[in-house]
């Protein structure tokens, strides 16, 4: 038994390493929540979450506050047992995204300590499916860079070989957004996955008349058509057209995803580890997804997904976005359009502390 004796929290804020909008907002800025877990045996554990510019205060002060001092004195491996007692901590505030993003912090910090004791790497812990999974680009398909641009970052996919490219949608026009897609189709062929985003932006008229528009492209997913609460408009949605419909970031438990499952609003599910609430819930979503017989490609934070895709029999795709490049030693390895998980044990992100003190607002 190893008793919790320390628990610390801080932000680290980093700059986005390239301009990234879509059809609801720009992101600038990421909140990097960091949550520090120290046994009374030495180990420490070191887990995050984060935001995309706002809300990493509330996140720290619900930290500070009230979670972390509930941890002191807890054994470290019963995580299970921990993140309940946390969660009905804060029934007033569930569900949501302040609370699942700090449960994130000390379930996935948990992880860590459960992995370096163990003297494995996450993915094989998680389940050790396999250790390699496919990659596709989201960097070069925001909303603002022009046709021309966007053509060229698919053919760095292609040259990469990486499986497949995601491009944001949700112009004004929805024969704008055909012709830019058309224009990378062409330039990519009909065999590589080609993925579209709407960012929630969309009401179900919108959507319906805009996935007869794309039709002709070869989607390989449409993604947050429509607000995510919007169960029953994602079901008709879904059954109205054969582009498979993918959701999940923005959704902060399982009983959400429950939802769309048993309701076949989901073709795709795209869990984010730190908007479910950390390692623990989201082991749960993938499997609740397999016995519906979806795949899981989540959302972001590629540096700790690769690891939790790697672990899973229904992980189909890794989503490249580097984010942590300047707090890290070193990036994700990638081989043959594959994304490599790390063997290191713990959750195998290689942080650089000293970067990451530079980087220290709270």
């Amino acid at each position: 038994m190893a008793l919790v004796s320390k628990a610390e929290a801080f932000i680290v804020d980093l700059p986005v390493e390239q301009i990234r909008t879509d059809a609801v907002q720009a992101f600038i800025e990421q909140e990097t929540v960091f949550v520090e877990v120290t046994t009374d045996d030495g180990a420490v554990g070191l887990g995050y979450s984060y935001t995309i510019g706002t809300g990493g205060s509330a996140v720290l002060a619900l930290l500070r506050d009230h979670l972390l001092p509930r941890l002191i004195g807890q054994d470290a491996s019963l995580i299970e047992a921990i993140w309940m007692d946390l969660f009905a901590s804060t029934r007033a505030t569930t569900v949501g995204a302040i609370t699942s993003l700090a449960l994130s912090a000390i379930d996935t910090a948990l992880w860590d300590l459960r992995c370096i004791r163990a003297n494995d790497p996450l993915w094989r812990v998680a389940g050790g499916y396999r250790q390699s999974v496919p990659l596709y680009d989201t960097e070069g398909g925001w909303l603002h860079l022009t046709t021309e641009e966007l053509v060229h970052g698919a053919k760095a996919a292609v040259t990469a070989g990486w499986g497949g490219i995601k491009v944001k949608v949700g112009k004004p026009s929805a024969n704008e957004d055909y012709e830019r897609l058309a224009a990378v189709r062409d330039a990519v062929g009909p065999n590589f996955d080609l993925m579209v985003d709407a960012n929630q932006s969309m009401t179900l008229a919108e959507a319906l008349r805009r996935v007869e528009a794309y039709a002709p492209i070869g989607l390989f997913w449409l993604e947050e058509p429509m607000p995510a609460d919007d169960v029953s408009g994602h079901a008709r949605l879904a059954k109205a057209t054969t582009i498979p419909i993918a959701v999940g970031e923005s959704m902060y438990s399982i009983a959400q995803f429950r939802d769309y499952l048993e309701r076949g609003a989901a073709s795709v599910v795209q869990v984010d580890v730190a908007r479910i609430g950390g390692i623990t819930p989201w082991l749960k979503v993938a499997h609740l997804a397999e016995a519906f017989n979806v795949d899981v490609c989540p959302h972001f934070l590629m540096e700790l997904h690769v690891s939790l895709v790697a672990a899973i029999p229904n992980g189909r795709y890794v989503e490249h976005i580097p984010q942590l490049r300047s707090i890290t030693t070193s990036e994700m390895t990638t081989e043959n359009g594959r994304a490599i998980a790390p063997d290191t044990p713990g959750l195998g992100i290689p942080w650089n502390r000293d970067a990451m003190d530079d980087r220290r607002v709270a």
